[in-house]
């Protein structure tokens, strides 16, 4: 059985990027950095050719899906560090502009045959196969007809190769339009309501952003006559606008809510309720800050007001991220562990994620029906996608130092180096 041609292959790829270093080094002269510029780019677009091609063959071959993967792109993100967005990228080339196969076994040629074309001749890059793939897939053009469809990817193909991505998506947008004269056929039946609320947290923990849309004017007004019975002046001087003090009622009116409703549903296995992290030496320095679930920080005045409401739980945390003292407010010790739990964590501890506790299971480290035990130092919390990974996809989870860090599979890491999600609370180690 002849070895793999991939460590020759290696050797070789690196000692050409050696020599390319050393021609760009110091010493090079204006034109041979310029010409270094060239040519790394050109390597990088056939990199990102084999790249693509690579991701195309193990999403035909179910690879990923074998080893517990819920899609392609998380593989990617675990294997390769990519952030969504970048994985997603790479997907969508793979499925565009590689051949694929039929049912019948057949291969068949790429969707988009002609970005196809010249991304394999290194005359475009990722980022422009995406927009047309995105152009291509919108409602306008699907209306159009196979032969202008066709037309209209190889001029933007062709375009492709003197636009940037931009200027691409822009002339994309025209040329759809453009081609679809008839637009959508007409409909007697009214448009379906929109209600949507898109809620987006600062990244700098300051709070967030809400942005709604309600078509339907009975679940606007019931909002609308909430807010705008707790938003009047509360006295002649009150001098805050009125976008402060609707906001503001809002605030007021979602806390009454979850400290007095029993309707409110569960999230993830507990009452909704409000977690205020304290580190141990703001508690001793009179309680100067504090970190809330969702990443918020807390002001001294905003903390001391929360501090005298009996609903909000405190935890108090060591200096490395570890809660030392969880308050309760029932008796159930569950409730109490799956706190404890969240103040460590901070949501799912799998790195590269994002969803918060109310989105979480708490995962036992050592199963339970094998003798682990239910108490803190068994205990991770993970979302619902990262907990079925860790049961079917080689992850191996465990504390070091009272903290959580994930072992990958082999194949992920041959080295197997542990990775830990970078922690919510200031004083947590890293």
């Amino acid at each position: 059985m002849s070895e793999s041609p991939l460590p020759a292959a290696h050797r070789l790829a690196v000692e050409a990027l050696d020599a390319l270093c050393a021609a760009g080094g110091p010493g090079a002269g204006d034109d041979e950095l310029v010409s270094v510029l060239t040519l790394c780019e050109g390597l990088a677009r056939r990199l990102d050719r084999l790249v693509v091609s690579a991701v195309a063959a193990l999403s035909r071959r179910g690879v990923f899906a074998e080893r517990g993967y819920p899609s392609t792109a998380a593989a990617l993100g675990d294997l390769l560090g990519y952030e969504r967005a970048e994985a997603r990228r790479r997907v969508v080339a793979a499925e565009q502009v590689c051949p694929r196969v039929g049912l019948d076994g057949a291969e068949l040629p790429p969707r988009l045959a002609a970005t196809a074309a010249v991304f394999a001749e290194g005359r475009t890059t990722l980022r422009h196969v995406e927009v047309i793939a995105k152009i291509l897939a919108t409602p306008a053009a699907g209306r159009l007809t196979p032969r202008v469809w066709a037309g209209a990817e190889h001029d933007l193909a062709d375009k492709a190769t003197i636009y940037t991505p931009g200027e691409l998506a822009g002339y994309g947008s025209r040329l759809v339009e453009m081609l679809d004269q008839d637009g959508p056929e007409p409909d007697d039946e009214p448009p379906a309501p929109v209600n949507e609320l898109h809620l987006a947290r600062h990244r700098d923990g300051s709070g967030g952003t809400l942005t709604g849309r309600f078509d339907d004017a009975a679940l606007f007004d019931a909002i609308a006559t909430v807010i705008d019975a707790k938003a009047a002046p509360l006295t002649g001087d009150d001098d805050r606008s009125t976008p402060q003090r609707q906001a503001e009622a809002l605030a007021e009116v979602c806390g009454y809510v979850l400290d007095h409703a029993d309707g409110v549903p569960d999230c993830g296995g507990h009452r909704p309720h409000l977690n205020v992290l304290v580190r141990l030496e703001d508690l001793e320095a009179r309680a100067r800050s504090a970190v809330l679930d969702f990443g918020g920080s807390l002001t001294p005045p905003e903390l001391r007001m929360l501090a005298c409401d009996a609903a909000v739980v405190p935890i108090v945390l060591g200096g490395a991220g570890q809660p030392l003292d969880v308050g309760r407010s029932t008796r159930t010790i569950p409730d109490g562990l799956r706190r404890a739990v969240a103040a460590r964590d901070g949501g799912c501890a799998f790195p590269g994620c994002g969803r918060t506790p109310s989105w979480c299971q708490v995962h036992h480290i050592l199963p339970w029906e094998r003798g682990g035990e239910t108490k803190r130092d068994n205990l991770v919390m993970v979302c619902r996608v990262h907990h079925r990974m860790v049961h079917h996809s080689g992850w191996v989870v465990r504390l070091r130092d009272g903290l959580p860090e994930f072992i990958p599979p082999k194949w992920i890491d041959p080295d197997q180096a542990p990775r830990r999600r970078p922690l919510p609370h200031p004083s947590a180690a890293t």
